[in-house]
Parts: C-alpha cells; sequence; structure tokens
C-alpha cells in the first residue's frame, strides 16, 4: 500500500510506520490521521506482522495536531469542532493501538507533543533517544488533553507527576523520563532505531496469541476490580492453553531446547 505522509516497512515479523512530515515535525494533518488509521488496519490484518514499531521522520518523532489547518476557523470566527475531529481521528488511533494483539514500541526520536505525546504513551512500551523530549502541550494552547494522555500518562507514572507534567507544560527529557517510568529504555541517537529493530525482532519470535492476550489482560485490568481481574486472567489462561506455541513451549522446555513460536 502507498502512503503520502508516512513510510511503513514489514521485514523480518516487524512492521515499523514512520510519521514522514518531517518539515512539520511530523505532525499530524489530515491525511496523516487518514493514513495512519489505515496503517493500523492493515498491520491488523497481516498474521506475519507481529511486532510493531511507531517512529518520525527526521528529528523528531510527532508534534501533535497541525494547527496550521484550524487558522481558518480562527480568523472566520467559526467554532471548532474539536470533539468530533477527536473522536473520528486520534480516538480511533489510540484505540486500534491499545486493542490490536500485537505489541507496539514508540521508538522516540525527538519531540513528542500533544497527540504525538498521547499516542506514545498509547504503545505497549517506549523507547527513547538520549535527546527525545516529551511534552503534553494541551495547556500552552489552552486546551485539555485528548489521545487518551489524561487515562494512560497517570497510570504510567502517578496522579501527582502526571498532574505537574501537563498543567506546567513543562518538557520531560530522557533521563527524567526513564527515572519517572515514562519510558522503558533510553538510547543514543545511533542506536535508537537498530536496538528497537532487535527487540522488536525477538518480540516477532515469541508466542504472539499469548503476548496478545496479556496484553488485553493488563488493559482490562487497568479499569476493574481484583475479582474481575482474576476471573478475566483464568479466561485468558483458557484461550492460551489451547495455542498451538503452548503447545510448542511445554514441548521445548521438555525437550530442553529454544521454542519455534509460530504465532498460532
Amino acid at each position: 500500500m502507498a502512503y503520502s505522509t508516512l513510510l511503513c516497512e514489514k521485514t523480518d515479523g516487524v512492521a515499523t510506520i514512520t510519521f514522514n512530515r518531517p518539515d512539520k515535525s511530523n505532525a499530524f494533518d489530515d491525511a496523516l490521521i487518514a493514513e495512519t488509521i489505515d496503517a493500523l488496519k492493515d498491520i491488523e490484518r497481516d498474521a506475519d506482522v507481529r511486532a510493531i514499531i511507531l517512529t518520525g521522520a527526521g528529528k523528531n518523532f510527532c508534534a501533535g495536531q497541525d494547527l496550521s489547518p484550524l487558522l481558518k476557523f480562527y480568523q472566520s470566527g467559526q467554532p471548532i469542532p474539536f470533539g468530533e475531529h477527536v473522536r473520528k481521528s486520534y480516538n480511533v488511533i489510540v484505540a486500534k493501538i491499545r486493542t490490536i494483539e500485537k505489541p507496539f514500541i514508540a521508538a522516540i526520536n525527538g519531540a513528542a507533543a500533544g497527540a504525538g505525546f498521547g499516542i506514545a504513551c498509547a504503545c505497549d512500551l517506549r523507547h527513547a533517544s538520549e535527546h527525545a523530549k516529551l511534552r503534553m502541550a494541551f495547556v500552552g494552547i489552552a486546551l485539555a488533553p485528548d489521545s487518551a494522555a489524561s487515562f494512560l500518562l497517570p497510570r504510567l507514572i502517578g496522579l501527582g507527576r502526571a498532574l505537574e507534567m501537563a498543567i506546567t507544560n513543562e518538557p520531560v527529557d530522557a533521563a527524567k523520563a526513564l527515572q519517572i517510568g515514562l519510558v522503558n529504555r533510553v538510547f543514543s541517537a545511533d542506536e535508537l532505531m537498530p536496538k528497537t529493530h532487535e527487540f522488536a525482532r525477538q518480540l516477532s519470535r515469541a508466542p504472539t496469541r499469548a503476548i496478545g492476550l496479556t496484553k488485553r489482560a493488563f488493559n482490562r485490568a487497568l479499569d476493574c476490580d481484583l475479582e474481575t481481574a482474576l476471573d478475566y486472567e483464568a479466561t485468558m489462561q483458557e484461550i492460551a492453553g489451547r495455542t498451538r506455541d503452548h503447545r510448542e513451549g511445554v514441548q521445548a522446555f521438555t525437550e530442553k531446547r529454544a521454542p519455534k513460536f509460530s504465532g498460532q
């Protein structure tokens, strides 16, 4: 599938989606939003893709919403349909990332702000370049959070830190992000993509169904009580126990060899 605002490369079971508007710091316009949704749908259907990396072209990950298309509303005095826009764009992207039962890694190569920050938070894991800067950014233009940032950030770093980050609008550098648990790993700029690809390839050789069920259970547990979480774990274990990969894992363990997982 050909795209004009992003790149989507598939190798060794890994799909790499690169936001490709470097002259705009990879900010989202309508075309990039639509193509991101299309790429995610394609990846969801592709059984050969077993891990996904999101990153940005050039020096930045994603600066969030491109505000230039909104100027016509400000100039005319028309109200901007923010709610409708968010529901049709970032809500769809975040929901796809959270519900596709394959691991997503955000490779944050520079600035991640606004919706770009929210989408990085929506990924299952975050790897950052030493030059990465993460910023909520919404308050800076007198907006409230969207792209699930208000839901995900407190769960990643705690309510107090999340509120401070949101209302002060101060950026968090890579070292601080690692310290507070906002990112999982930090690499030099030169190592970010090679190391992230290496990690993603490892995940692509893992039991994809089991990872997907684990992701589903963790997401469900974010907003339920212990009894519900325990029951849901039992359900997920029942499904996982019927997979070919589970049988292969047990057989490999008993034969003292490395398992060869197929994702089935």
